[in-house]
């Protein structure tokens, strides 16, 4: 069994530089036909791929290789849909922002799951664990929702192609509908397996505060 889960551990660790390969190439491919666009969301996408090693080195924070392959997926989709998925597939949208949203439910759920190991005055019930998930990422997703709609607006202003794609008030209420499915995903199914990553964080809260007390 241990021998399968070390084989598994590898083979996703692969495929994680795998893509980062490819999200390097796609931004070399920006960088040659000068859109911007793309230069920009593959540089973010890119250093994105690398927060889980800056964490495990500054922070002590170890990702499981299925989460770092998860966030490495989600960062790369969006990316390649720069090149014309979100333009020409219809289906393009929906899917990464609902992959994105798991990953900012996940973030949302370990870290307020943390606080309540962490914190003896703090008592989570799964009712309030699963509402916080799903307002956590309905907030960041406005948020997003507001980044792109003045991106574009920037964009039309000074005459740039715009970073990022926004088609209008019908494209950001759908955008929402799909980062509540995302976030309602994390908060039924993901549970278990954020439970290791809300356990690293909490022993990151312990260290921080043994430190502190020192």
């Amino acid at each position: 069994m241990g021998q399968f889960v070390d084989r598994a551990a590898r083979y996703q660790r692969g495929l994680s530089r795998l893509l980062q390969v490819a999200i390097a190439a796609m931004l070399v491919a920006g960088l040659l036909t000068l859109n911007v666009g793309v230069v920009v969301n593959a540089t973010a996408a890119l250093a994105v791929t690398f927060l889980p090693a800056v964490l495990a080195r500054d922070d002590s924070l170890r990702l499981d290789p299925k989460l770092t392959l998860w966030v490495t997926l989600a960062v790369f989709l969006h990316t390649l849909g720069m090149f014309g998925g979100y333009e020409h597939v219809w289906w393009w949208d929906h899917v990464t922002h609902t992959l994105s949203a798991t990953v900012v439910a996940a973030v949302g759920y370990a870290t307020a799951r943390a606080l309540d190991e962490y914190s003896d005055a703090i008592r989570f019930t799964g009712g309030f664990l699963f509402a916080f998930t799903l307002l956590f990422t309905i907030a960041l997703g406005v948020l997003w929702e507001v980044v792109e709609f003045s991106m574009r607006e920037l964009g039309h202003l000074f005459d740039l192609e715009p970073v990022l794609v926004q088609y209008g008030l019908e494209d950001t209420v759908v955008d929402l509908v799909f980062d509540i499915v995302g976030a309602i995903l994390v908060a039924t199914f993901g549970t278990r397996e954020l439970s290791d990553l809300a356990n690293r964080l909490t022993e990151r809260f312990e260290r921080d505060r043994d430190t502190r007390v020192k």
